[in-house]
């Protein structure tokens, strides 16, 4: 694609970066075929292609965006389906996220739109500040039908049932391996994760202490600022990623990582990409330390000792998080996995297709999101599993809200195989086996 930016403009990181995306697309529209939205929509605006012609316009002119522009925009999932499908590596992802600080900036929206995404980017990003409005929205969800915006509906309707109690196991703190140590590592407890299912991270941590690891949680580290960088909200995002960093690099710096773990993929994509993020800032080489040892779990679990399980004779059916097979590029890895631990695996049709999850796309677009989960969930039932599996608190939310089928992450059901309790979400045998605190 041809591009008219000027000297000056080039000056600027952002546009430069941008700039050598949009020459690197053909216009050849293969990413239209794998985009849920122009899926859904049938817009061609609402696809990879339309977008970059939109961001391209809005760039190159150094113009204000228009309610049209950013309307398309805001649609996009960040799914990254399209760089999994585009023959000429376009990183529509570094694209996208400038298009959005850039519209952060230099537009003024509605006061609704910016009083919702001011609520979100401080709560969600802040467990105990998300714990207390999941409590307030569980007591208003009988009234969420009364509500006159459908995104007001969408945050009351996902409050859990049930709101589980604080993990002592998410504070700063190692965890001893089990045998003889073969690895050190950081475990990323998150946020938002940590306020809804403490079960993940407690099961995460007994399964990589069995298989050797010392397992880390890091003092200062939190939130990995992907809710707020998918805003464009970079201020925010860099601030809060920026704690991450100097605490991993401290512990780097210290006791040594032989990895970063991170057991919540959309958390995961951005990890990685800590040291693009950080190029031109003080941070840079930091950053792209931690980056260059961030791993999903799942990539740490092959390079360990996994026994081989018996069959369990439970059928799992594996929904690939976006954030895991597009963002990371994680495609085999859980899968492989769970068959050596001994389930039977099969998958929906479409794979590679969203849920409508994507951070807070749930709640700030809830018409497409529902769309997008109603397909989901009908394509997983289709193969009458007994479990469902994925390895991202968002998909799991998000499904979990639309099917009776018990969902449960990845490592739960590895955690379960090699000696941890049974899942809660799989019933009642037994409580979870408590993960020693160790100061």
């Amino acid at each position: 694609m041809q591009t008219t930016f000027t000297q000056a403009q080039l000056k600027d990181p952002g546009i430069a970066r941008s700039n050598e995306i949009l020459r690197s697309c053909v216009h050849c529209g293969f990413c239209t075929a794998t985009c849920p939205t122009y899926q859904v929509l049938g817009d061609e605006l609402d696809s990879p292609r339309g977008r970059i012609y939109l961001i391209k316009d809005m760039l190159e002119n150094d113009r204000d965006p228009d309610a049209k522009t950013v309307k398309h925009i805001d649609r996009c999932l960040s799914c990254l389906a399209c760089m999994t499908t585009c023959p000429s590596g376009v990183h529509y992802m570094h694209l996208v996220d400038h298009a959005r600080e850039y519209i952060e900036q230099r537009y003024k929206r509605p006061f609704g739109d910016r009083a919702l995404r001011w609520i979100l980017a401080r709560i969600l990003p802040y467990p105990m500040r998300f714990r207390l409005a999941l409590v307030g929205a569980k007591l208003g969800r009988p009234f969420a039908r009364f509500m006159p915006d459908a995104r007001l509906r969408a945050m009351l309707e996902m409050a859990p049932k049930q709101i589980p109690p604080v993990s002592r196991n998410d504070d700063p703190q190692s965890f001893a391996p089990q045998g003889t140590a073969v690895k050190r590592v950081a475990l990323m407890t998150g946020c938002a994760q940590r306020a809804l299912n403490t079960d993940i991270n407690d099961a995460t941590i007994r399964l990589l202490t069995r298989l050797g690891c010392e397992v880390v949680v890091a003092e200062g580290a939190g939130c990995c600022g992907a809710l707020t960088h998918h805003m464009g909200k970079t201020q925010e995002s860099h601030a809060t990623a920026a704690k991450n960093i100097r605490a991993w690099a401290a512990e780097m710096d210290s006791g040594g990582l032989d990895a970063i773990v991170i057991n919540t993929s959309g958390c995961g994509t951005t990890v990685k990409d800590y040291g693009h993020m950080f190029r031109n800032e003080s941070l840079a080489e930091d950053a792209a330390r931690v980056s260059g040892i961030a791993m999903d779990v799942s990539e740490l679990l092959v390079q360990l000792d996994l026994p081989e399980g018996a069959d369990k004779d439970m059928l799992v059916a594996y929904h690939a998080a976006c954030s895991l097979q597009h963002g990371q590029q994680i495609k085999t890895y859980p899968k492989e996995l769970l068959k050596r631990a001994g389930f039977t695996i099969v998958e929906p049709s479409d794979p590679h297709l969203c849920c409508g999850s994507a951070g807070t796309y749930n709640l700030m677009q809830p018409e497409i999101s529902k769309k997008l989960k109603d397909r989901k969930v009908w394509t997983l039932e289709a193969k009458n599993p007994d479990v469902i599996a994925a390895g991202n608190i968002g998909c799991m939310m998000q499904i979990g809200s639309g099917t009776a089928v018990p969902i449960v992450h990845t490592v739960e059901l590895l955690d379960w195989a090699t000696g941890g309790p049974q899942p809660p979400a799989l019933g009642a045998e037994g409580a979870a086996a408590p993960v020693p605190i160790l100061r």
